[in-house]
């Protein structure tokens, strides 16, 4: 084997163990457990509430018009929106819980269940994992994941690289 094919595989496996050193850590999305911030009395499905969070981040979550969607408090107070209701348009619900993937103490990702009805109202919405990567400064969708036998495992293992992915746009890009 040459000298750099070899550091090339050591990087690799440094890598990676880097990435499965990730943690988890979980919080409550569940409104009542949440500080509510603003109701809509005059406009029922509005509302907004603070939820507890990790590593000094916070969560904000948003129902508007029956589509929700979650905003990542930084320790700064910055809030920045991750806009889920623009990749989907159909009503939709936030999971129960988030779940931040953690290096050390500092959260690099965030992953939270979407639940959408896009195979009609009469029908069980389909349950997506939204994969955001949080930096320093900003927070963005980067994967969603469909559906399917392994959905939470393929959602952790994109978490964790997340940060070396760009951000993704509404119209799939």
């Amino acid at each position: 084997m040459t000298r750099s094919l070899l550091v090339f595989s050591i990087a690799l496996l440094l890598s990676a163990a880097a990435f499965a050193q990730n943690k988890s850590v979980y919080t409550t999305l569940v409104a009542e457990k949440c500080k509510t911030l603003t109701v809509d009395d005059g406009m029922p499905g509005n509302y907004s509430g603070k939820c507890p969070g990790a590593g000094g981040y916070k969560l904000e979550v948003y129902l508007d018009d029956e589509r929700n969607s979650v905003g990542v408090v930084f320790p700064s107070k910055k809030v920045v929106g991750l806009d889920l209701w623009n990749y989907f348009s159909n009503f939709s619900e936030i999971g129960d819980t988030a779940e931040w993937r953690m290096k050390g103490k500092r959260p690099v990702a965030l992953i939270v269940r979407l639940k959408v009805s896009d195979r009609g109202d009469e029908k069980t919405p389909s349950s997506y994992l939204i994969v955001a990567k949080i930096t320093g400064t900003n927070a963005c969708v980067t994967d969603i994941v469909k559906p399917g036998k392994g959905q939470n495992a393929r959602a952790r293992s994109l978490a964790d690289r997340a940060s070396t992915k760009p951000c993704k746009t509404p119209d799939g890009e």
